[in-house]
């Protein structure tokens, strides 16, 4: 369930702008807020919909980087606004470790907030907010539907706002 007292953002939030906090389900009977995050970077992937072929790739590179990801102390999670058992149909035959979260009911109400809910296909931007451990976006990119983003953009951004990512084996 998304927060009812954030209202529909004009385009996708900027840098610098707090990151409306949500709570989803990541499966049936579990659900992942924002803050539960809280303390340390946050990835968030908002991508358009599970097994569509640029969705699988873009999840499945980032499932590859992940470990790069948690160097820099950063969580990632995917967010669309599939079901959770689709979403666990999805994680489970990409063999994917990061939590897919369900923004389906109120459908799109955290890609609403985010500013990246796409009305007329009932589906969210393929877009990426790198939020801080204080709730602040540091960086948000929303890439054309059709195109995977990848994951230097992100990298990047994870770099400026941490600077040199802890040495493999130090977490």
């Amino acid at each position: 369930m998304s927060n009812p007292n954030v209202s529909p953002a004009a385009g996708p939030l900027k840098a610098g702008q707090s990151a409306p906090v949500f709570s989803l389900p990541s499966t049936p009977d579990q659900m992942l807020s924002l803050s539960d995050l809280r303390g340390n970077p946050v990835i968030i992937a908002f991508y358009p919909a599970d097994w569509s072929p640029v969705c699988g790739d873009q999840m499945g590179l980032y499932n590859g980087v992940l470990p790069e990801f948690h160097r820099y102390g950063a969580q990632l999670v995917g967010i669309s606004t599939d079901g959770v058992w689709c979403h666990a149909a999805f994680a489970s035959a990409r063999k994917l470790h990061f939590p897919l979260l369900a923004d389906f009911e109120p459908k799109g109400a955290v890609a609403r907030s985010y500013g990246v809910y796409r009305d007329h296909e009932g589906t969210s931007e393929r877009a990426l907010f790198v939020i801080d451990g204080e709730g602040v976006i540091r960086w948000s990119y929303v890439s054309p539907v059709g195109l995977n983003p990848g994951a230097d953009g992100i990298l990047n951004a994870l770099d400026a706002m941490v600077g040199q990512p802890q040495a493999a084996g130090a977490l």
